[in-house]
């Protein structure tokens, strides 16, 4: 993947577990113009209270959250004597490349956090990167209860006034969390015809960025052994301090 500008958040490696297996990848690389020019970062969203993350704190410590330790002891922290309302996240939207095409045609490369997807791309998309087939109702549920749907189109307008625009679903990926401490990375796939120019990274730093401003740090995610190096290079460590992803499935 070419470079992207990097996420401008204050993370430890530790915060970050990539469990290999074999859910989760980026697809076939494939071959696409080089971009023209990458548009800086200009959209700003409501800002929330800055929150600092020790790096000493290792990640079996950030789980172990709503106790402290005092004396060789351990106290229970009281709850808050009133609900803390949580502030409704704004989606994001900006453009992450723009580029002239042969016939003439503008080409944007867009990011969004509003989960804007219909199932039936989402399908294609997965077909295109050799993904199995899954019900759509299921793909349907899954994006409905997700804590952040994040996707990447590429919207063509052509050159004369009278063409339509198009606009194509090429990347996605989305994220469950308990809207607190932990968030877990899933479907995360880019067209093969878009990768290798950065775009899949630049997704990714966007979906940390997004889920660091709502103060999760505790990321996780399953990696196909293929694109493990992918996911250390954006910060991502494999089996941090020893800790082991464990699963269960049914025999039968």
């Amino acid at each position: 993947m070419a470079p992207a500008a990097s996420a401008s958040a204050v993370v430890t490696p530790s915060s970050f577990r990539c469990v290999p297996t074999a859910s989760c990848g980026l697809g076939a690389r494939g071959k696409a113009p080089a971009p023209r020019r990458l548009l800086h970062d200009h959209a700003q969203g409501k800002k929330r209270a800055a929150a600092t993350w020790s790096l000493k704190a290792g990640l079996w410590d950030s789980l172990r959250s709503g106790f402290l330790k005092s004396n060789n002891s351990t106290e229970t922290v009281e709850p808050p004597s009133a609900p803390i309302e949580e502030e409704e996240p704004l989606p994001e939207e900006l453009v992450l490349l723009e580029r002239t095409l042969a016939d003439g045609s503008t080409e944007q490369i867009i990011f969004s956090s509003a989960g804007d997807v219909n199932v039936y791309d989402l399908q294609a998309l997965c077909d295109k990167v050799g993904w199995p087939r899954r019900p759509l109702t299921k793909i349907a549920a899954s994006l409905r209860n997700s804590y952040l749907v994040a996707t990447l189109h590429s919207v063509t307008t052509p050159s004369k006034a009278e063409g339509e625009e198009r606009k194509q679903l090429i990347g996605m990926a989305r994220a469950t969390s308990d809207h607190a401490f932990n968030a877990t990375i899933w479907d995360v796939l880019v067209d093969p015809s878009y990768q290798g120019q950065g775009l899949g990274k630049a997704l990714m730093e966007k979906v940390i960025r997004t889920l660091l401003q709502r103060d999760i740090s505790n990321i996780t995610l399953f990696a196909d052994n293929k694109v493990v190096d992918f996911y250390k290079n954006l910060g991502f460590e494999a089996d941090p301090q020893g800790i082991k992803g464990m699963f269960w499935y049914p025999r039968f």
